[in-house]
């Protein structure tokens, strides 16, 4: 528990989360009481129990106290910089929670710089994608990070459109925010899922609300979470796609920046997800599901959280 003088200080803080410190004092957070958080939706299907979890990206470090909660035997939190390393101890002592951190900074040349702390079962990029020069080099550093058949979850700004288009955030024109670049169209972010071996199993959209100042002029913009198996080398590609295959053999950037082990001596994953019951026969078809129909035709989007355990807040009572 945090004492009186710690809880003092930390309900001064500023919080990316609302963060409930010790009964009755909530931190409140950016975000408003039913903005969805849609990776937090996601990872309650995910079978965390007695796996190895990475979180890349973590601020106060919510996400890594609900893998926490969920079993995970061991959890290590990542970020650019340590700077919110006092409210994570603050969150570990009021959720009696515990994990590692490393300080990573920019978020590529990932799989060197953890190159010490092995492969993982379970790998969580939210609300990082958006915030890169380059999307492609940072998925393409992750990936080997990710054991065979493990899960991958990626959140990140999205245009709802049938294209092979990245929008570029030239001027502040689609967030005023200065650490925001790209908002790729839902095709093309599977398409590089993909490319880098992963297989889409399940996903939440959330439309920006119209208000908002987060759009590209006559687009639907949106925030999507997805979560993927990591699989063999082409097999979540399409079988005429010969270029991408061909790619990943002889590319020098593909090669030198993914370098993914295969072979059977490498380390597998058994970590289960309980894919939604709309999804299944996709995925009993096709080993994946198809993004841009899963948002537009087959339900998968979050207008507004119906309770709190689906949102920005964390209570010391929730389960998850």
């Amino acid at each position: 528990m945090l004492s009186n003088e710690e809880l003092a200080q930390a309900a001064k803080e500023w919080w990316y989360y609302t963060v409930e410190l010790s009964p009755g004092l909530v931190a409140q957070g950016t975000y408003p009481p039913d903005f969805p958080y849609m990776p937090r939706m996601l990872m309650r299907q995910a079978h965390l129990q007695g796996q190895d979890c990475l979180d890349l990206g973590s601020m106060e470090g919510v996400i890594p106290v609900l893998m926490n909660r969920k079993g995970a035997r061991r959890v290590l939190a990542t970020d650019a910089v340590p700077h919110c390393a006092q409210k994570m101890d603050w969150l570990k002592k009021a959720y009696q929670a515990d994990w590692d951190f490393r300080e990573v900074g920019l978020m590529y040349d990932l799989h060197q710089k953890l190159a010490n702390e092995g492969t993982f079962d379970y790998v969580n990029l939210s609300g990082v994608l958006y915030h890169v020069f380059s999307p492609m080099h940072t998925l393409a550093c992750a990936r080997p990070l990710v054991k065979k058949n493990g899960l991958f979850m990626l959140s990140t700004n999205v245009v709802n459109e049938q294209s092979d288009v990245m929008h570029f955030n030239t001027a502040g024109k689609l967030q005023t925010e200065p650490n925001t670049f790209w908002y790729p169209s839902i095709p093309l972010l599977e398409y590089m899922l993909r490319y880098f071996n992963f297989a889409p199993i399940d996903c939440l959209y959330s439309r920006h609300p119209s208000d908002a100042a987060l759009y590209v002029p006559g687009k639907e913009c949106g925030f999507i979470s997805i979560v993927c198996r990591a699989v063999d080398r082409g097999t979540a590609l399409p079988a005429d796609d010969s270029w991408a295959r061909r790619s990943m053999l002889g590319s020098w950037e593909y090669t030198g920046l993914s370098p993914q082990k295969q072979g059977a001596d490498q380390p597998a994953s058994t970590i289960g997800y309980d894919v939604p019951e709309a999804l299944q026969a996709q995925i009993a078809q096709k080993g994946s599901i198809d993004l841009y129909l899963a948002v537009n035709e087959h339900g998968r989007r979050v207008v507004r959280a119906t309770r709190a355990q689906d949102t920005y807040l964390l209570r010391l009572t929730d389960e998850s």
